[in-house]
């Protein structure tokens, strides 16, 4: 009787030796984290935008150093001139300057102190806290930016008098201690860059909210906070419309006293121009001391987690 062999099991196509699982591919591609090399174009670009980010500013420099009619002329000088000083001082005493820049950094600088106080505070609580109408407050403070500030002239010009601000200084900072717009920013970055993880350990040992906010939450929240207080300078600082309404001639900031250069039937532009220039070299101290601050701060938000 012949045997017959086992019936041989088809192969599987498997390794015969054991080996490591494959490695999963990596989400970075090769060279991530180096520092992008911009091409010619990019270069260019960048050129043409910072150079036309530069111009007006430019030209204020150049007008303001040369008289009304070299300013005016068929064809205008294109470098400065010599009487920037002049010119300058001029503006300075026609418009007494050195009480409106002094009251313009008194009204910029408790708006933005208060606005990054209220709007951080309302921010976190809108963010991670729990209570009754949430949604319903946050709603309402949104639809608030809905409505124009004109609507408001009138009620908030009469409330100033009835309080006895009228003309004060008090009538331009109180209406703007809190933003809706700083509210909104400050809910929105907060409820991405805090974990909840951060709070529950701070509760778990001990601290109350108070100690939250200060060495928890400011923390977290100081590169939006840099943010939205150069935004909020920048707009206080430059804001006419109502401190033209609520101040008087004697006690005004800096763009009202600036009304004065032109309000006159034939003004000298090139002293308005002065004026002008005045006005913007504070806002670029500011930005040249606080510049890196608010970049670095973005950046080490950006990179946290």
């Amino acid at each position: 009787m012949t045997m017959t062999s086992p019936t041989k099991a088809p192969e599987l196509g498997l390794p015969s030796t054991p080996h490591r699982a494959a490695r999963r591919p990596s989400r970075f591609r090769p060279g991530a984290g180096r520092q992008l090399q911009g091409g010619p174009f990019a270069y260019i670009a960048l050129a043409v935008v910072g150079i036309g980010s530069l111009l007006p500013l430019y030209w204020t420099l150049v007008a303001a150093s040369h008289t009304q009619d070299e300013v005016l002329a068929t064809t205008p000088p294109f470098l400065p001139g010599g009487r920037l000083l002049h010119n300058l001082d001029a503006a300075w005493s026609q418009a007494h300057l050195g009480k409106a820049i002094v009251n313009s950094f008194v009204v910029s600088g408790c708006i933005t102190a208060a606005t990054l106080f209220f709007c951080t505070l309302a921010g976190y609580a809108f963010a991670k806290m729990r209570f009754t109408g949430r949604g319903a407050l946050m709603t309402g403070v949104i639809a608030t930016l809905t409505i124009p500030p004109q609507l408001s002239v009138v009620p908030l010009f009469m409330m100033m008098s009835d309080i006895g601000w009228g003309g004060k200084l008090e009538s331009v900072i109180f209406p703007t201690l809190v933003s809706a717009f700083g509210v909104f920013f400050m809910r929105q970055y907060l409820t991405e860059a805090l974990p909840y993880e951060l709070i529950e350990a701070a509760k778990i040992d001990g601290a109350n909210n108070f100690r939250i906010v200060r060495s928890v939450v400011l923390p977290v929240a100081r590169p939006a906070m840099m943010v939205l207080g150069m935004l909020t300078f920048v707009q206080a600082w430059n804001d006419f419309f109502w401190p033209y309404l609520a101040l008087n001639q004697q006690n005004p900031t800096l763009q009202v006293a600036l009304g004065q250069l032109s309000a006159s039937y034939t003004p000298d532009q090139s002293i308005v121009m002065a004026g002008a220039l005045i006005s913007t070299l504070p806002l670029l101290v500011v930005f040249v001391i606080f510049g890196k601050q608010i970049v670095g701060g973005i950046m080490s938000g950006a990179v946290k987690g």
